[in-house]
């Protein structure tokens, strides 16, 4: 055998040894990248090992081929012993627990409590308390000032809305169309505001308070008719719990 062929053969054999226990990429292999030291401590054994059956003299440079075989062959396997996907070369995070979600560096990606929907306040429809021309009439004609009839009206409603479940109290004056709009939408504002006023004098806190006119603009009957008329010409309260 030629000076060459004994001096490949223990390498042979040895890159032989240590590519059939390295190259598992699942990470179940016991020699991969990251114990190439128990590699080279391999690859020395078996070189020195594998030497000195050719001489005395091959073994010492048998063991030292055999280290750096070892440690080349080892260093060179890319397995993934946490197995977490990521193989140990790029893995800058090698104990990751099992299971555990990983980036692209096989560091565990970051873990965000579920978004809680808040819980919505039922919504709950208001009180509507309406007055209209269409019973007693409540203002004279043309007029804001209430009538005794609306009067009484209001003051049988007190206890109702002084009653302590009662956050808001919106007034709201509506008119026929017999007029111009802007003449109407004026009109409707002032008849609230005269409501709201009466009410106030009768003890509601201001804080509950508020009054607006919609005018012509939400006629709850035809317009054409006197009884029509009667009942849009009206006054709602919008009582909020």
């Amino acid at each position: 055998m030629s000076v060459l062929s004994r001096t490949a053969l223990p390498v042979v054999l040895l890159g032989s040894l240590l590519s059939g226990c390295a190259t598992h990429s699942d990470g179940t292999a016991p020699l991969n990248q990251r114990t190439w030291p128990i590699c080279s401590l391999v690859g020395g054994l078996v070189g020195g090992g594998l030497g000195a059956l050719q001489s005395t003299g091959w073994a010492a440079g048998g063991a030292a081929l055999g280290l750096l075989t070892g440690g080349l062959v080892c260093y060179a396997q890319d397995g993934d012993e946490d197995d977490d996907g990521v193989f140990d070369r790029r893995d800058r995070c090698p104990d990751t627990p099992a299971n555990t979600p990983v980036e692209h560096h096989g560091c565990p990606l970051p873990q965000y409590p579920p978004s809680v929907k808040p819980v919505e306040a039922p919504v709950v429809a208001a009180e509507v308390i309406t007055l209209s021309d269409a019973g007693n009439v409540l203002f004279d004609f043309d007029k804001s000032d209430l009538k005794p009839a609306a009067r009484e009206k209001l003051d049988g409603l007190m206890d109702k809305l002084r009653n302590a479940d009662v956050v808001s109290i919106k007034v709201i004056g509506h008119t026929d169309s017999q007029g111009t709009e802007a003449y109407n939408q004026a009109l409707s504002e002032r008849r609230a505001s005269s409501v709201a006023a009466y009410l106030l004098q009768q003890g509601l806190a201001p804080s509950k308070l508020t009054s607006e006119g919609r005018g012509e603009s939400q006629p709850l009957a035809d317009n054409d008719t006197e009884e029509g008329r009667a009942e849009n010409r009206r006054v709602e309260l919008h009582i909020n719990r």
